[in-house]
């Protein structure tokens, strides 16, 4: 009995060590990286130009977009063949949150994000609003 309790904790903690691992090495696969670009609501022009998006310490964010008071939110980024791709959350108490996907291949940023407008009284259900995103990798 004793060496199935010792076995089953070094399987467990194995598994947690594989765990972190993988996390840390999604982030690190875009951590420390820095794009600057456009980005404006799908189907229209660029509405914010020169845009700096950044990845560091396992946080996502997005310059132009502190006007609207949205912070930092962490982020996952997968590899998918010669690309990486990457999905983000970012929150903003007086105008809701942003949901970011995209995909960076080579020194090039793509993606979406969509807005989750925050209800008011004279907007008690807001669609929600999506953009387009691109950017190159800076310095």
């Amino acid at each position: 009995m004793r060496t199935t309790t010792h076995a089953a904790r070094g399987l467990a903690a194995l598994i947690c060590t594989l765990l972190f691992a993988t996390g840390a090495f999604a982030q690190a696969l875009l951590d420390g990286q820095r794009f600057v670009g456009d980005l404006g609501e799908k189907g229209k022009p660029a509405d914010e130009r020169n845009d700096a998006i950044t990845f560091a310490g396992g946080q996502f964010h997005s310059a132009v977009c502190d006007k609207w008071n949205f912070g930092k939110g962490t982020y996952k980024a997968t590899r998918v063949g010669d690309a990486i791709a990457f999905e983000a959350e970012t929150v903003s108490d007086s105008d809701g949150r942003l949901v970011w996907r995209g995909t960076v291949k080579g020194d090039e940023l793509e993606g979406t994000f969509v807005h989750h407008r925050k209800p008011t009284w004279y907007r008690p259900n807001p669609e929600p609003i999506e953009h387009w995103v691109k950017a190159k990798r800076a310095g």
